[in-house]
């Protein structure tokens, strides 16, 4: 059963390292169970560069994931990100045996895998194929083709690839730390699972996580993921931006960031001022809050503007009735999100991977720098594209269907797997057969009984 099923996810981010545990309540919210963090020393950019350092991150975030939880961990959901991940648009088709028969499940999965196939760049990998819009015998814009009648099933795919070095890199990093790989998911991706709704991805929204090293982006429209990209600037560069600008450490810097910065400079106090311990017995700095406002407006409004980029790019710019959808780290700016509305004139909002979740044991989840996180845990539980969802739960209800002994009524696949065991269900097939055979032999006598008079 699900809610037995305990799911691992693990996000190697640029500025920190997250394993979260979680299972599925009564109700279908995900209650998390642990979670560990480490500081990522080894990542830049999303991308491994030092495998000691991040299979050292990876070890302690589990470790105190499994202390939190109880639970023995061994099998993860990875995140992949980077600048090296691409996105493109390709065009595939099956013919099938028969006209008569329906569009099975299986033919819809045997033309997503003949994508896998595709032909890529030389030292790439495809991470990801996820259907557009399908046609049936030339017949265009259908979304679920399963039950239909035809001889040509062909839909158009967004395929994501990723560098083979950089997976080949997390795979070492996972298995030196002693874990296997249940499946590698796109971050954007995870993350759209924990604070998107399907009416925002039914409407048109952009999502965009604002990490340490990257900003990904991801835009739904009619509940189908239609564009992803990365944009290799995130929360860090606003760091080194402001180490450089008001002549501080990186620590200094960070916490410049965190506790007194915005994202518009107007809403700063010209006359605050904030002062920062000296190095080795000089003076203490003075920095003006205006002028780090100043700083970090002037790198947030480049990312934003590659942003609106993106969006105008994919073609989904008038299109979006969702709007923008904030998460990661980089959103608890002060006033991100309203310079985000100022700059592209769309709505947006800060998402907070809660909507999926119930009771948990670590409130601090909640955050949304931890959406990726909970993402890469749910989709441990179901899949990225809804449909497939839909396609799995009739294969479900099929198999059930099945199960069903048609003798007594009884679903033993259902019993199996709840609290009944094998002995059960033989006891209860003994008591049926004995309650025929009595009813039987109480029919045969009464009739009998009748025919004497």
């Amino acid at each position: 059963m699900e809610t037995d099923k305990i799911v691992v996810g693990l996000d190697i981010g640029t500025t920190k390292i997250c394993a979260v545990v979680g299972r599925k309540n009564e109700y279908g919210k995900l209650e998390v169970l642990g979670m560990g963090k480490a500081v990522s020393d080894g990542v830049v950019r999303g991308v491994v560069s030092n495998i000691d350092r991040t299979v050292a991150g990876i070890e302690q975030s589990i470790r105190e994931a499994e202390r939190q939880s109880g639970i023995n961990i061994r099998v993860v959901n990875v995140g992949i990100a980077g600048q090296h991940i691409k996105s493109s648009i390709h065009h595939g088709s099956i013919t099938r045996d028969s006209t008569f028969d329906e569009i099975s499940v299986e033919d819809v999965r045997r033309l997503t895998n003949d994508m896998y196939k595709t032909v890529i760049p030389p030292g790439s990998e495809i991470i990801h194929v996820m259907p557009q819009d399908y046609m049936v015998d030339y017949e265009e814009g259908i979304k679920d083709p399963v039950g239909m009648r035809g001889a040509k099933l062909e839909a158009d795919f967004h395929v994501i690839t990723a560098q083979a070095n950089a997976i080949f890199n997390v795979n070492k990093c996972i298995k030196r730390a002693g874990l296997d790989i249940e499946s590698l998911i796109l971050e954007p991706l995870a993350s759209s699972l924990a604070v998107l709704s399907t009416e925002e991805k039914q409407a048109g929204v952009c999502l965009v996580d604002i990490g340490g090293g990257t900003t990904d982006i991801a835009i739904f429209h009619e509940n189908i993921i239609r564009h992803t990209a990365v944009i290799p600037f995130g929360g860090n560069i606003i760091t080194d931006d402001i180490k450089q600008g008001c002549m501080v450490m990186d620590n200094q810097a960070e916490q410049l960031k965190v506790k007194f910065g915005k994202a518009i400079a107007e809403e700063a106090n010209p006359n605050e001022i904030v002062s920062i311990p000296g190095i080795r017995q000089r003076p203490p700095k003075e920095i003006s809050v205006m002028n780090l406002a100043h700083i970090i407006e002037a790198r947030m409004e480049e990312i934003i503007e590659l942003v609106h980029a993106e969006i105008i790019t994919s073609g989904y710019d008038k299109k979006l009735a969702g709007g923008i959808v904030i998460t990661g780290g980089g959103s608890q700016l002060a006033n991100c999100r309203q310079l985000f509305e100022y700059m592209t004139g769309m709505d947006a909002r800060i998402g907070h991977p809660n909507e999926h979740l119930g009771k948990s044991k670590v409130e601090e989840v909640k955050s949304p720098m931890y959406a990726t996180s909970v993402g890469l845990v749910l989709s441990g539980f179901r899949g990225l594209d809804d449909r497939e969802n839909r396609y799995f739960e009739k294969e479900a209800k099929a198999a059930e269907k099945k199960s069903v002994d048609t003798q007594s009524g009884y679903n033993y696949q259902e019993r199996k797997t709840g609290d009944y065991t094998k002995s059960d269900i033989q006891k209860e097939k003994s008591w049926w057969k004995s309650f025929l055979n009595k009813t039987r032999d109480f029919i045969i006598d009464d009739i009998d009984d009748d025919n004497k008079y």
